[in-house]
C-alpha cells in the first residue's frame, strides 16, 4: 500500500536518513528518498531480513551492481515497519532486454550457492498465486477466474527439469543503468525458479508492454526448453493479473503474445 505522506520522522532518524522525503517512481507508489537513502514500507519483515542478509554480503561484481540495504540505529534491518537501501545512480530503461537479460544472469550467478528461504512457503499475495499456477498441477480453482488465454497456454504447458535456485522474477523494470557504470538491479523481487525462468519472465514482460514481437523471443531458443519457460512466464503473469482483482481485461495486452508463445512452442521452439 503507498505511504501518502512519506516515511515518519522516526523512521527517517532510525535510518540516518537527512532532507526532505521525495516520492520515486515506481515501487507501487510507496518508495521514497531522502538524501541517499531509500525508503518503503515493509511487505513481508521475514523476507526483509532475509533479503537485506544476503544484499549485505554479495560480493561487488563488475557486471551488476546491487542497492545495499541500509541497518537502523538498533541494528536491525527494519525501523517501524519500514526498510531502508542506499540511493544507486540510474534510470530504468526497458527497451534493453537483452542487457537486462545478462544483468539478470550475473545475479543469478552471484546467488547460486543461497539456500532457500523458509518464507517461500508462508507468503501469501497475488503474485505468489501466479507463481504456483505456472508451475505446479494443483492449485486451487479459485485461485483464478476463467481465461481463454490462460487455458490456451496451461494446454500446452508440458513437464521439463530444470535447476532452481533463489531468483528476481521482475527484472525488467528493476534493472537501472547509469553511462560508464554496470546495471544495478533493485526491487528483489524473490522465488526459488530456474533462473532461466526469470530472464523469461522479463523477456514476456517486453512483449507485452513495450511492442517486441517473438523475434525478440527467439534470440535465447538455444536455451533448453525455452519455450516451455515462455509459457510458464506468461502464465505467471496472467494469473498475477486475475488474482490482482484489477479491473481492466488482460486480453488485448497479451492476446498477441499469448498466440505467439503457443506458435513457438508448437513449432518446436
Amino acid at each position: 500500500m503507498a505511504e501518502d505522506h512519506g516515511p515518519p520522522d522516526a523512521v527517517l532518524r532510525a535510518f540516518g536518513a537527512h532532507g526532505d522525503p521525495v516520492r520515486l517512481a515506481g515501487g507501487k507508489g510507496g518508495t521514497w528518498r531522502a538524501g541517499d537513502v531509500v525508503m518503503k514500507p515493509s511487505e513481508g519483515d521475514d523476507e526483509v531480513r532475509w533479503r537485506a542478509g544476503v544484499l549485505s554480503t554479495l560480493p561487488e561484481s563488475p557486471d551488476f551492481r546491487i542497492a545495499r540495504p541500509v541497518r537502523a540505529e538498533d541494528g536491525d534491518w527494519l525501523a517501524h515497519g519500514w526498510e531502508a537501501t542506499r540511493l544507486v545512480a540510474g534510470e530504468p530503461d526497458q527497451r534493453r532486454v537483452a542487457e537486462i537479460v545478462r544483468a539478470g544472469a550475473a545475479f543469478h550467478g552471484a546467488l547460486a550457492g543461497v539456500p532457500r528461504p523458509s518464507f517461500l512457503d508462508t507468503r501469501r499475495n497475488p503474485w505468489v498465486t501466479g507463481e504456483r499456477l505456472a508451475w505446479e498441477t494443483q492449485v486451487p480453482g479459485a485461485a483464478r477466474r476463467p481465461s481463454v488465454l490462460l487455458d490456451e497456454l496451461l494446454a500446452v504447458r508440458e513437464p521439463g527439469r530444470w535447476a532452481e535456485q533463489i531468483v528476481h522474477a521482475d527484472l525488467l523494470g528493476n534493472v537501472l543503468f547509469a553511462e560508464g557504470m554496470a546495471p544495478a538491479v533493485i526491487d528483489w523481487a524473490a522465488y526459488w525458479r530456474p533462473p532461466e525462468w526469470a530472464s523469461a519472465v522479463a523477456v514476456v514482460d517486453a512483449m507485452v508492454w513495450h511492442g517486441f514481437d517473438i523475434g525478440l523471443a527467439r534470440r535465447w531458443e538455444h536455451v533448453p526448453s525455452w519455450g516451455q519457460l515462455l509459457v510458464r512466464a506468461a502464465i505467471f503473469r496472467l494469473a498475477t493479473w486475475d488474482a490482482a482483482g484489477w479491473a481492466a481485461e488482460p486480453e488485448q495486452a497479451y492476446e498477441r503474445v499469448v498466440h505467439n508463445i503457443v506458435a513457438f512452442v508448437a513449432s518446436g521452439g
